[in-house]
C-alpha cells in the first residue's frame, strides 16, 4: 500500500466515524426533544384537568348527539365504547380530513352490542328501591313504614317513568343515555352496599353514578363521579313528583282536603321552610342544607353534606280527578357549581315519625308542625308544645296500648292546666254579672247624661271591689294561654303519623281518619264519604256546653247569647264532618269536661236561679230608649 492510499484509507475512516457520531448525537437530541415534548404536553393535559377554571378543547360526548360537556383535552380520537360507534370528536391540532379518516375507520370497526334497559331493585328494612340504567336514576321508592288497609306497601313516585335524580353536566341532558350496571335484579341489604352505574363516551371519559345503601338507614348515598373530564355545573331533576300515601276523602267537602299535604319542603339559612303553589316558583338563592317534597306522612329530600348555594325550582303538576281532590305534587329542579371531581349527596325516604326525624338533627320536625312569621319564636316555643303533647300521647300509649283513651287522659291534663284560669275567667264574668242590674238602673238614670253615666259606672266598680279592666284580662288570659295548647294538639292528632291505622274503641277503627260508619248515604260537602257518627256528638255536646257557658254571662246579651248557642254548634260541624275521628274524639271530651267544670263552679258560686239580692229576687230593669 503505497502512502497515497494510505492516507486515503484514513481520511475515509476519519469521516466515517465523524458521520456516525453526529448521527448518533442527532438521533439522541431528537429523541431527548421528543420525549421533552410528551412530557410538556403531559403537564400541560394534568393543569388543565386540575384546574376548575381552565378552558377546555375537548368534551363528554353523548350517543346520537351533538351537546358536549366541557372537559380535559384528549390527545387521540376514540369509538364509543357505550355503544354509538359514530360519536368521534376532533383532538386538538386535528384537521378534518383526518376526522374524515377516523370517520371511516369508525364505521369500518365493528360495532358494540347497545345496553339494553335494565332495573336494579334494592331493599332494606326501611325501603324498596328501584334504579334504572336509562340515566342511573331512581325509578321507584317503596315505604315500608305505610301499609295500606290490603298491607301493601304504598308507592312513592307519582310518575315513576319519569322518576327521580336525573342529571344534567354543563347543560348536557343524560336522563336518556344508557349506562353499564354489574349488578343483580334484585338485592336484599344485608351489609353496606353499593350499585355503580358506568357511562363511557368516544374519548374515554367516564360519568359513574353510585348508590350506597346500609340495612336500616334511612339514607341512599348517591355520588357522581367524574373521570377523565371536569364541568363546572350540574343539575339535579326530581321529574316524577311525589304520590300520597293515604286515600284521600272523595268529593268537594269544608276542610276536607285540609289534612292531606303536597309541599315543597328545604331548609336554608337554619329555617325549615314548606311552599304550597299552583304554577312555578323559583326560590331564593340560598345555602341550602335540603331541598325534597311531602305528603301527609312521608317525606323526600335531597340532604347535601354541607349547605350549598344552589337554584332550587319547582312547578305544580295537577293530579285531581273527578270526585278525586288530590292537592297534586310537584316536578323539582336543583341546579348548583360542581366543586371538585364529583357531586354526592345523600337521598332521604323519611317517614315523618317525630322522634325518628329529629334525632338526625336537620330540622325535619318541623315539616310536621312549624311555627308562624306572625309569633316572634313560635317555631321553637310552638314546636316544643307539640312534641311535648305528642310524648304525653306516646307516654300513655305505651302505658294503656289504645290512643284512643291516650286522647281521653291528654285532653284530662290540658284541661285540668287551664282549669285555673277558666275558673278566674267565670269569677270575673259572675262579679260583672251581678252588678247588672244596678248597672241597667244607671243607664237609665243618666242617659242623657254621658259624664255623670261614667262617673256612677266607676263609683259602682269601686264600692263593689271590680276592676272592669282585670275582669277584661281574667277573660282573655285564660284563652290566650290555653290557645298554643289547643292549637297544638289540633295539629299533633292530624298529622301524627303514631295515629295511622290506631283504632280506639265500638265503631272507631281508624283515629287518623273520619269514623264513617255507613258509605251508602253522603252529605254533599259535608260527609261526601259517608255518614259519621261523631260529628253528630260533637254537635250535640258543644250545643250544651255553649248553652251552660252563656247562660252564666250576664254582661252578655241574650240575643248574642241565643245566636253564640246555635252558631258555635253549626261551625263545628261544617269542620268536624271530615276531621280524623281522634280531633272530634278530643273536642267531645273536652265539651263534657265545659260541661261539667260549669255545672260545679255556678253550683259553688250560688249562681243556679234567679238573682237575688238580699234574699229578694231581681229583675233586670228595663231600659228605656
Amino acid at each position: 500500500m503505497n502512502k497515497n492510499t494510505l492516507i486515503g484509507s484514513i481520511l475515509i475512516g476519519a469521516i466515517m466515524i465523524w458521520w456516525f457520531m453526529t448521527t448518533s448525537a442527532n438521533n439522541e437530541a431528537a429523541e431527548k426533544a421528543k420525549l421533552a415534548k410528551k412530557a410538556a404536553a403531559k403537564e400541560a393535559a394534568a393543569q388543565v384537568a386540575d384546574s376548575a377554571e381552565a378552558p377546555s378543547a375537548s368534551g363528554l360526548v353523548l350517543p346520537g348527539s351533538t351537546a358536549e360537556v366541557k372537559a380535559a383535552p384528549v390527545l387521540g380520537a376514540a369509538t364509543d365504547k357505550s355503544g354509538d360507534s359514530s360519536s368521534v370528536i376532533l383532538s386538538e391540532g386535528q384537521s378534518p380530513e383526518s376526522k374524515d379518516l377516523a370517520q371511516q375507520d369508525s364505521a369500518a370497526a365493528e360495532a358494540p352490542k347497545p345496553i339494553a334497559q335494565r332495573t336494579v331493585t334494592v331493599e332494606t328494612d326501611k325501603f324498596i328501591m328501584t334504579l334504572s340504567n336509562k340515566g342511573g336514576k331512581v325509578q321507584s321508592v317503596i315505604v315500608k313504614a305505610l301499609p295500606d288497609s290490603a298491607n301493601q306497601f304504598p308507592e312513592l313516585i307519582q310518575d315513576t317513568t319519569l322518576g327521580a335524580l336525573d342529571l344534567k353536566l354543563g347543560g348536557a341532558d343524560l336522563s336518556e343515555v344508557m349506562f353499564n350496571v354489574d349488578a343483580p335484579e334484585w338485592i336484599n341489604v344485608e351489609n353496606d352496599t353499593t350499585v355503580q352505574f358506568v357511562f363511557t363516551d368516544a374519548n374515554g371519559n367516564q360519568l359513574v353514578r353510585s348508590y350506597g345503601f346500609t340495612k336500616a338507614g334511612v339514607a341512599v348515598r348517591q355520588v357522581n363521579k367524574f373521570k377523565g373530564f371536569r364541568v363546572d355545573n350540574y343539575e339535579l331533576s326530581w321529574k316524577g313528583g311525589m304520590r300520597e300515601t293515604e286515600v284521600i276523602p272523595k268529593g268537594k267537602s269544608f276542610g276536607g282536603t285540609s289534612y292531606f299535604f303536597s309541599e315543597v319542603i328545604f331548609k336554608n339559612n337554619e329555617i325549615t321552610e314548606r311552599e304550597t303553589f299552583n304554577d312555578a316558583m323559583t326560590f331564593d338563592n340560598a345555602n341550602y342544607y335540603w331541598v325534597g317534597m311531602r305528603r301527609k306522612y312521608v317525606a323526600m329530600s335531597v340532604q347535601f353534606d354541607s349547605p350549598v348555594p344552589a337554584q332550587v325550582k319547582a312547578k305544580h303538576i295537577n293530579t285531581a280527578t273527578e270526585g278525586n281532590p288530590d292537592p297534586g305534587t310537584y316536578s323539582l329542579s336543583i341546579a348548583d357549581a360542581v366543586r371538585g371531581d364529583s357531586v354526592a349527596y345523600n337521598f332521604m325516604v323519611l317517614p315523618l315519625e317525630w322522634s325518628e326525624v329529629e334525632s338526625l338533627g336537620q330540622g325535619y320536625e318541623k315539616i310536621i308542625v312549624t311555627g308562624s312569621k306572625w309569633f316572634p319564636g313560635s317555631s321553637v316555643w310552638f314546636v316544643w308544645i307539640c312534641a311535648m303533647l305528642l310524648k304525653l300521647l306516646k307516654f300513655f300509649y305505651s302505658i294503656i296500648p289504645n290512643y284512643g283513651v291516650a286522647i281521653i287522659l291528654v285532653t284530662f291534663i290540658v284541661r285540668g292546666i287551664t282549669t285555673p284560669f277558666t275558673i278566674k275567667q267565670l269569677k270575673s264574668t259572675s262579679a260583672m254579672s251581678k252588678l247588672k242590674p244596678q248597672l241597667d238602673e244607671i243607664n237609665v238614670k243618666y242617659r242623657s247624661d254621658p259624664q255623670k253615666k261614667q262617673a256612677a259606672v266607676m263609683e259602682l266598680y269601686a264600692k263593689n271591689g271590680v276592676n272592669p279592666l282585670a275582669s277584661c284580662t281574667g277573660g282573655c288570659l285564660p284563652m290566650i294561654i290555653q290557645m298554643p295548647i289547643f292549637m297544638g294538639l289540633f295539629f299533633v292528632l292530624g298529622r301524627a303519623v303514631e295515629l295511622r291505622g290506631m283504632p280506639a274503641f265500638l265503631w272507631i277503627t281508624d283515629l287518623s281518619r273520619s269514623d264513617v260508619i255507613f258509605h251508602g248515604f253522603s252529605i254533599p260537602f259535608l260527609m261526601p264519604d259517608g255518614l259519621a257518627l261523631l260529628p253528630w256528638i260533637m254537635v250535640v255536646t258543644t250545643y250544651f256546653q255553649t248553652k251552660v257557658t252563656m247562660s252564666g254571662n250576664g254582661a252578655m246579651d241574650p240575643a248574642q247569647q241565643k245566636m253564640m248557642v246555635w252558631m258555635m254548634p253549626a261551625m263545628m260541624f261544617l269542620f268536624s264532618a271530615v276531621m280524623p275521628s281522634g280531633l272530634v274524639l278530643y273536642w267531645i271530651v273536652s265539651n263534657f269536661w265545659s260541661i261539667i267544670q260549669y255545672k260545679i263552679i255556678r253550683r259553688d258560686n250560688g249562681n243556679n236561679g234567679p238573682k237575688t239580692v238580699n234574699g229578694k229576687k231581681v229583675v233586670d230593669a228595663e231600659i228605656v230608649k
